[in-house]
């Protein structure tokens, strides 16, 4: 079953894409060569060993109700944005805002502040619309990067939460043995968390473990 389940994964797919081309052209005479540029996926693939990459797929994961409700309105404003300019421009330039899929291009360069300059408005009207478009664009278009950074900032911040409760339990009992700092720092390791903060987390709390350990009673807790 677990193989079966793997057929299906994005994993095997990336693979089972790129060695197709190999396998067609045993039994069919077609020049693929074009095809050899899907080896490239295989890049997809390092990501299985970038932390960075999982919280990146992780955090599209968790957000992805909200982004897509960003990406929505931005998508949105940027029909509103291309049926305005076309309003105001179509009289003056036809060949570049004559309908609202044509100025759609201008809206869309618009608004995520690119601004290439190859269509710019030429009335005062529309140079007014346009900067319009440009200030809300900003705002728009930092919505969804403050989204993944804010989740970014939470898978770490769960991390060091992990991290600090597996510590709470080492010191459990008051010692600690070599084989849970060996178990500690292996967990270290696979969260990718700094020795430098890990070593103040640990100190910081084993610091507090020995200070409740001196003024309150192991056994009852009250205070000595």
């Amino acid at each position: 079953k677990k193989r079966i389940s793997y057929f299906f994964s994005p994993m095997a797919i990336v693979d089972f894409i790129v060695i197709l081309p190999f396998y067609i052209g045993l039994f069919l005479s077609v020049d693929l060569r074009i095809l050899r540029v899907l080896r490239l996926l295989r890049i997809f693939k390092l990501g299985r060993y970038s932390s960075a990459m999982q919280m990146l797929v992780q955090a599209f994961k968790q957000e992805y109700k909200v982004l897509f409700a960003s990406f929505s309105i931005l998508l949105i404003m940027m029909v509103l944005a291309a049926s305005g300019m076309y309003m105001i421009e179509k009289d003056i330039q036809p060949e570049v805002f004559g309908s609202i899929p044509a100025s759609m291009w201008w809206a869309m360069a618009t608004l995520t502040t690119v601004g290439y300059g190859d269509v710019i408005p030429m009335t005062a009207w529309g140079q007014f619309f346009g900067g319009t478009i440009t200030l809300l664009g900003m705002g728009m278009v930092a919505l969804p990067a403050g989204i993944l950074a804010s989740s970014f900032s939470q898978q770490a911040h769960q991390k060091r939460e992990i991290f600090k409760l597996k510590i709470r339990e080492a010191l459990a009992n008051g010692k600690i043995t070599q084989k849970k700092l060996a178990e500690l720092e292996q967990l270290r390791q696979q969260l990718e968390i700094e020795r430098s903060q890990a070593e103040v987390m640990f100190n910081m709390m084993n610091r507090h473990n020995t200070e409740k350990t001196l003024t309150h009673c192991p056994h009852c807790q009250n205070p000595i």
